[in-house]
């Protein structure tokens, strides 16, 4: 696939890096193409290039926004035509929101013409997206939305970046869900202090 990711940081980077060692063509989005967290990125793999978040859009097939949801609206501007493309929304609205918005799913779909837009690779930490393997365990990756579409292409993608299955919340009803889920992870992780080296897995009888 063709993936343009727009946010450079522990999140885009893990996920930049995992995506471009597994065949798909990487670009980075930036409004700083020379910035330090761009220039990290790309210096990890010579396949992961960087341009304009207009020009990585236009070239993309998905794009993976995982920016501050208050910066939203600005790159909504930035995205250009994107009627027919999938865009992941990897960020959560916790501890900011986009401005006149609940979050940033609601945000993507109202300022954007996008018709496939899909909640994922915002539950668990960044260094669960880099190596999702414990011990023999693969552990698992969630996401919401009502575009079979996008979720399909989100599926791909979270197996392609190594883990074992990537559960449906539901539709666009249950992205706020999706979200507290997060916020499950972030408690547990940060707050209760368990480490971030936790994950969470779906376990059946």
């Amino acid at each position: 696939m063709k993936i343009a990711i727009i946010g450079a940081g522990n999140v885009g980077g893990a996920l930049a890096l995992g995506w471009v060692k597994s065949g798909h063509e990487i670009t980075i989005g930036a409004r700083d193409m020379n910035s330090d967290k761009v220039t990290k990125v790309t210096s990890w793999n010579s396949g992961i290039k960087v341009k304009s978040i207009d020009v990585a859009s236009k070239e993309a097939e998905v794009i993976l926004i995982a920016a501050s949801p208050a910066a939203v609206g600005e790159i909504a501007k930035q995205l250009g035509d994107v009627t027919d493309k999938v865009i992941i929304d990897a960020m959560n609205s916790i501890s900011s929101k986009p401005a006149g918005f609940n979050n940033t799913f609601e945000a993507l779909q109202s300022l954007t013409n996008c018709k496939n837009v899909v909640k994922c690779f915002n539950s668990t930490g960044f260094e669960n997206m880099a190596d999702p393997i414990y011990g023999n365990i693969s552990i698992d990756m969630f996401m919401a939305g009502s575009s079979l579409k996008a979720k399909q292409f989100a599926s791909q993608l979270a197996k392609d970046s190594g883990f074992a299955e990537c559960y449906d919340f539901g539709g666009d009803d249950k992205v706020a869900l999706l979200e507290q889920f997060a916020l499950a992870w972030i408690n547990l992780a940060i707050f209760q202090k368990q480490g971030r080296n936790i994950a969470f897995k779906v376990i059946k009888k």
